[in-house]
């Protein structure tokens, strides 16, 4: 009974520091909420839960990793970059594409290092049909053919790209905790098997509104391709495309477990972890989190709009939970 009392009291103590974000309403009842942090940073900074303690910001941080990249001497078109920054749908198009980036130096297929997988879009799973897994199907093959080709421009060794000691992943970091002002206490491994480093959501809106501004050569870089190529940041029907072509100017990047950031050409950032890892109300945030700094949008809002349904029909929603007051 001790055990379970102090189990109760640690989970009570944990969730305490974070605030809820959305709300499962059922029938106008409230089924479940979804807790988390969100940091705003406009002409001040809005928060919302602990937004100063480590998370894994995932696949948001993939922009932040493309500059680096750019910075060492990686050169692409707009398309080809913007898919470095990429978690993909894996359409034929991101396939071609990621092999197309590895032919910059001379590779092939061979060289990448991401699980084998199938399309993460759903109609483009469809469309694989029974194909075999592939290494280019995977929704992170653009970076990982990023990572390669930028290692091979430096002379690196091509096998360890992966290490978190390689000298790649050293600048990665390096760049990385300049542009947040976190110091990455923790690293591990990423789904895709390449490396990952701590931050904060509010280091992660920090460096966000410098990718947004365009602050250095680099961030400009990758900022301009997502910005015109939203298509190959995610995919055809997938939230963060459709929603970048609804707001233009608006750069969005999810990552796994509930990490979303989020930045207007004038700096206005935003990112937020939701705790218990549930990407299904990330559009319902992004769109509240926009409407707060005074961005509406009926096509956004229709984008973000998530039924929830009882024997077919809508019987609810999932909704903002932020307190705007």
């Amino acid at each position: 009974e001790f055990r379970r009392v102090l189990f109760r009291s640690s989970i009570t103590t944990r969730m305490s520091k974070y605030a809820p974000l959305a709300e499962v309403i059922r029938n106008d009842f409230v089924e479940s909420v979804h807790y988390g942090s969100l940091a705003v940073s406009s002409e001040s900074w809005h928060t919302w839960g602990n937004v100063d303690e480590d998370i894994f910001p995932r696949s948001a941080t993939k922009p932040l990793q493309a500059a680096t990249m750019v910075s060492l001497g990686l050169e692409l078109p707009d398309r080809l970059l913007a898919l470095v920054a990429a978690s993909h749908s894996g359409s034929a198009s991101h396939q071609a594409g990621a092999l197309e980036i590895l032919a910059t130096v001379g590779l092939g297929v061979e060289a990448l290092q991401c699980p084998f997988d199938r399309p993460y879009g759903d109609s483009e799973r469809r469309a694989f049909g029974a194909n075999p897994k592939a290494r280019e199907v995977h929704n992170c093959s653009g970076k990982h053919a990023g990572m390669i080709a930028t290692s091979k421009i430096n002379g690196w060794d091509i096998e360890t790209y992966r290490d978190p000691e390689h000298p790649l992943q050293q600048a990665i970091k390096s760049n990385y905790q300049q542009l947040t002002g976190v110091t990455s206490r923790f690293t591990a491994v990423d789904g895709c098997g390449a490396p990952i480093f701590s931050t904060s959501v509010k280091g992660l809106a920090k460096a966000s509104a410098a990718l947004g501004l365009g602050t250095t050569e680099s961030l400009a870089e990758v900022s301009r391709a997502m910005r015109a190529h939203p298509e190959m940041v995610a995919g055809e029907g997938r939230f963060t495309t459709e929603a970048m072509r609804a707001i233009p100017g608006l750069i969005l990047k999810e990552g796994a477990e509930g990490v979303e950031i989020g930045v207007l050409p004038d700096g206005t950032s935003f990112a937020f972890k939701v705790i218990d890892g549930s990407m299904r109300a990330l559009p319902v945030i992004v769109a509240a989190a926009l409407e707060f700094v005074g961005v509406t949008s009926a096509p956004l809002q229709q984008l973000a709009k998530s039924e929830v349904l009882g024997g077919g029909n809508v019987v609810g929603e999932i909704r903002s939970a932020l307190n705007q007051s």
